[in-house]
């Protein structure tokens, strides 16, 4: 039925009409909104007439109930058919109260708490007037050089399939239709977007179809089986293809193999990049390729504008094609409900209630709690609450804890780091000092420093990387923290203090310099609007560290790409001592720094008794691991039970060893509990030689414990 209507209105579209829905444009080119004409940069060349933007189809960054409700009321007075606009925005990690960065949600292994900071986020967003959020980036990232690895949680599969459903979940519910609060999921960026060569931001994407389907799609796929409503395509090229114009990708695979019906949207400008790339010769030509690999909407560019009506004219495109998008395009319209209530869920007196209220900023809180690390801890952590405490670094009394994609977040709205700690003890206890900025310093900010320090009986660093040193654009060759900060570290240091070093970054980093430094380091990320006061919770123990590593942070840089689920040699390096034909380095180790799925807490957890219940299983009987894990300190704590299984010998080299299932569990001191597990044939499949999907008889390992380094071995058979 809604498809029949949505074809009626179709049928009265002039061509023109037909396109304008097609094109995605930015909030100064339409009436109502309140910066119009303020058109700079690249856009002043984009030859937009008022025509153009009365058939245009949705908008890119607009927000606020009001705004959104006059750009929406001026362009129905004008479109002919009253078709509405959709209002499209980046809502990564919260709206205007903003939850930790995605890398850092990967970290809390908490699925309730990432759909809970999701429906938070839709439903700012939805009283503000959006209708779709460009989220959840859910790319595999194994090399942290690359700045948007802070988007995505983390370099996992598995784990980052679970967080895609949680936050489709949490940004659409259960029914978009008539729940008002809630806005449309966009998955991004089909596809393998977090695998550029060098880690440099847009750069070549070179795998092999194994792999892709192996490790980078599973994590799409899974946002779309839970009802993601669009997809975002990549800027990299996919098997020398950009993504963008790769037909076998976006239809072939995403729409015909998969059966995906929703709005592909490219990426800002995506489509004309097509010409630089070097697979279209002009705009003419992109916009023939971006339309036949299934792209509905172009953002920000006019290939689609200024070519598809004599492309159509001269036979190069069925005008079937136009339809087709445009369709995809209503249905979406229709779903949000906008032609019977064109401004859904947009209210003034909703967005001054819901925006920053008490219980956002108390779940925003919660969750960065859950999602800092706590790296190294030497008896200094908890802290004394009777201590004389410097706090000093350059992010003492910093805003800029939010991380990139904070669109319509605010510095002054976030809890600052001295603000949390003084929530928690007597103010004349903590002395503050800049020490330095982030990238440089002055001998006078570093004496400063030194003398609140000398004064002081713990010392704790405050230090890491700017938001624009992260993000969209931050890739970076160096990532070890700034040498200013490097030599503060060393400074104080040789007062004898101890010392606790707090980082804000959006990627892994290079810690020398900080880990054999520091007698502590907490991993904070951008921990969002109440940052401050969620490392507080943490350094003074009213809450324990629970979260765990997403990503595994490198040794050095040489590593890079350095993952756990990596592939064995033919020479593996079997043992420490020193072997020169074997697969290893001259001058660092194999081994990262720091693995994944690794995290410390301010107790201790031991693994009894780990067993199977069979030793050999088929594909209609499962098997069950079962491991004992106690509580043996005196606090109580989560610990995050981690199972890994490797493939002995497949048809095709296999990892090492892959997180299969996880569980985080509560323990109180000295209590135990038992964890189960159960392993069935199916997780033991992968794409053969043939990419067909099953699995091989055989022996397989599975392996039990905190991270994936500190396990427990145990043998089974799969029978055929």
């Amino acid at each position: 039925m809604v498809e029949q209507q949505m074809n009626e209105i179709i049928q009265k579209m002039t061509l023109n009409e037909k396109i304008g829905q097609l094109l995605q444009l930015a909030t100064p080119f339409f009436k109502g909104a309140s910066d119009k004409g303020e058109i700079t940069g690249p856009m002043t060349g984009m030859g937009i007439t008022d025509e153009v933007s009365q058939n245009c189809g949705s908008v890119l960054g607009a927000s606020g109930a009001r705004e959104v409700m006059n750009i929406q009321k001026a362009h129905l007075e004008e479109n002919r058919l009253g078709i509405p606009l959709l209002m499209m925005a980046d809502i990564v990690h919260g709206f205007k109260t903003i939850f930790p960065v995605p890398l850092a949600i990967g970290c809390s292994w908490d699925l309730d708490l990432a759909e809970k900071s999701a429906e938070i986020a839709a439903k700012e967003a939805a009283v503000s007037g959006v209708h779709v959020t460009f989220a959840p980036m859910v790319d595999i990232v194994r090399d942290p050089r690359w700045g948007r690895v802070m988007e995505s949680t983390g370099e996992d599969p598995y784990l980052n399939s679970l967080f895609a459903r949680a936050f489709v979940r949490g940004f659409q519910g259960t029914n978009l239709t008539n729940d008002k609060n809630r806005v449309a999921a966009c998955v991004k960026h089909f596809a393998a977007y977090g695998a550029p060569e060098g880690g440099r931001e847009y750069n070549t994407v070179n795998m092999s179809e194994r792999q892709l389907r192996e490790s980078y799609l599973p994590p799409y796929k899974a946002a779309l089986d839970e009802g993601c409503e669009m997809v975002m395509t990549a800027f990299n090229t996919v098997d020398g293809i950009p993504a963008t114009g790769n037909k076998k990708l976006m239809r072939d695979l995403l729409r015909d193999e998969w059966g995906f019906d929703g709005v592909m949207i490219s990426d800002w400008g995506a489509v004309k990049e097509l010409i630089p790339h070097g697979i279209a010769e002009d705009s003419s030509e992109a916009a023939v390729k971006a339309l036949q690999a299934g792209v509905d909407i172009e953002m920000m560019t006019t290939c689609y504008v200024d070519n598809l009506k004599q492309l159509v004219e001269n036979g190069t495109i069925d005008e079937t094609l136009i339809d087709e998008a445009v369709l995809r395009i209503l249905k979406l319209k229709q779903k949000l409900g906008l032609f019977e209530n064109p401004y859904r869920g947009a209210d003034e007196k909703s967005e001054q209630e819901y925006i920053l209220s008490v219980g956002h900023r108390k779940a925003a809180r919660e969750v960065a709690s859950k999602s800092c690390v706590l790296l190294k801890n030497q008896s200094v952590l908890p802290l004394n609450r009777c201590q004389k405490i410097a706090l000093i670094g350059p992010f003492a009394q910093n805003g800029d804890i939010l991380g990139p994609w904070s669109w319509q977040g605010s510095y002054e709205d976030a809890v600052k780091m001295d603000e949390g700690i003084k929530m928690k003890l007597d103010p004349s206890l903590l002395t503050v000092a800049k020490g330095c900025d982030i990238e440089t310093g002055t001998e006078n900010e570093m004496n400063m420093a030194l003398n609140v320090a000398s004064e002081a009986d713990v010392i704790i660093l405050a230090l890491g990387e700017s938001s624009a040193m992260s993000g969209e654009g931050g890739s970076r060759a160096d990532i070890c923290l700034p040498e200013v900060q490097l030599q503060l570290i060393a400074e104080v240091k040789k007062l004898q203090k101890p010392i606790v070093a707090v980082l804000f970054n959006g990627r892994p980093l290079d810690l020398h310099g900080v880990i054999d430094q520091a007698d502590a380091v907490l991993e904070a990320w951008y921990p969002g609007t109440e940052g401050g006061a969620a490392i507080a919770d943490l350094l003074f123990g009213d809450a324990n560290p629970s979260g765990r590593l997403s990503m595994t942070f490198p040794y050095s840089v040489g590593q890079i790409p350095v993952y756990y689920n990596y592939f064995n040699t033919g020479r593996p390096k079997t043992s420490e001592e020193y072997v020169r034909y074997v697969s290893h380095y001259l001058d660092i180790p194999n081994e990262p720094l720091l693995p994944f799925g690794f995290g410390l807490s301010y107790t201790t957890f031991s693994y009894t008794d780990a067993s199977l219940s069979a030793e050999i299983m088929n594909s209609e009987q499962a098997i069950t691991l079962s491991v004992s894990i106690t509580n043996t300190g005196n606090v109580a704590g989560e610990e995050v039970v981690q199972l890994y299984i490797r493939d002995v010998a497949g048809e095709i080299v296999r990892p090492v060893k892959e997180l299969k299932a996880f569980k985080k569990i509560m323990l109180e001191p000295n209590e135990t509990k038992e964890v189960s597990f159960t392993i069935t044939e199916e997780q033991l499949r992968y794409h053969h030689e043939n990419l067909q999907f099953t699995s091989d008889a055989g022996t397989f390992i599975a392996y039990v414990g905190r991270n994936s380094q500190d396990v427990s071995a145990l043998t089974f058979k799969l029978v055929k």
